[in-house]
């Protein structure tokens, strides 16, 4: 992690160039230099190349992993947060983005016909979404195209995305629009508090101190709105990332327990085995395999 403290979201400003109809960057850059959580009006689609962590994208926070392609709807709060063992060997990483006015894309749909139906259906988007299967493969093939392309061949690539994207159902939600009442914004900084210190150990009353409540309500609160408890999605969390480093690095399993939060070696084994069906090395053995093919 950048150790670089999450805090409230932040408005931010896309520079589209006068000459442009859309902004465009490809950024091969030191693990800990992302922007931090923040939104724009713009939509977004964004190509993880090198790197691998934790992102936020509305009121969720998972893990992801090199080759994601990620769509942003507009005001979509979000922020990638890169662990600082998955670098290229200048220790840095590596990702592209796309951000471009609903006006464009709606203009496309009315210039072109051909256009129409994917830009209504995408216009329809009100969550974030990653692509999966074959379409993730094609939105690939263009993105890793367009860094040399001509800001012409560019446009016709993003055009070609729009096609894609509007016909396909291979995709998955990352991310929910913000909700602006008080129960989610407490969840918001609960999530945000454990993002920032879930390699330590956290106590209930670190986190009820936190956000302003006793223990009993920050308890009976959580497994309401979360269905679960604050410990559970905890675990669950650090399992997560453990994962992640399983799958990038060659850390040994007792570096990977202490790095998510863990204290107990034995008693990661144990709970990874519970929640993965598997132990941590046999986790990491077959999906070396599956990368391997």
């Amino acid at each position: 992690m950048s150790g670089r403290e999450i805090k409230e979201v932040e408005y931010h400003h896309v520079p589209i160039e006068k000459d442009k109809s859309f902004f465009f960057d490809h950024v091969h850059i030191f693990w800990n230099e992302q922007v931090l959580f923040h939104q724009h009006v713009e939509w977004e689609i964004s190509y993880i190349i090198t790197g691998s962590g934790k992102r936020i994208v509305g009121d969720l926070v998972e893990t992801f992993s090199r080759g994601e392609i990620v769509m942003l709807p507009p005001n979509m709060p979000h922020c990638w947060l890169f662990d600082e063992f998955d670098h290229d060997q200048h220790g840095k990483i590596q990702n592209t983005t796309i951000c471009f006015p609903g006006a464009l894309m709606k203009n496309c749909g009315v210039l072109f016909p051909e256009l129409a139906a994917s830009v209504a259906r995408i216009d329809q988007s009100v969550s974030a979404v990653k692509f999966e299967g074959d379409t993730l493969k094609a939105l690939q093939h263009l993105f890793i195209q367009m860094p040399v392309q001509t800001d012409a061949e560019r446009l016709a690539s993003l055009l070609k995305m729009f096609s894609i994207i509007g016909a396909t159902d291979e995709t998955t939600v990352v991310g929910y629009s913000k909700q602006q009442n008080k129960s989610a914004a407490k969840m918001r900084k609960i999530h945000r508090f454990i993002l920032n210190h879930y390699q330590r150990e956290i106590s209930l009353d670190d986190v009820a101190s936190h956000v302003g409540m006793n223990r009993s309500s920050l308890c009976v609160f959580f497994k309401r709105v979360q269905g679960k408890s604050l410990f559970t999605y905890l675990n669950e969390f650090r399992i997560e990332s453990s994962c992640l480093m399983l799958r990038e690095t060659q850390a040994s399993i007792a570096e990977v327990c202490h790095t998510v939060g863990f204290n107990d070696v034995p008693y990661y084994n144990r709970l990874f085995k519970k929640m993965k069906g598997t132990t941590p090395n046999a986790y990491r053995i077959t999906h070396q395999r599956l990368s391997s093919k």
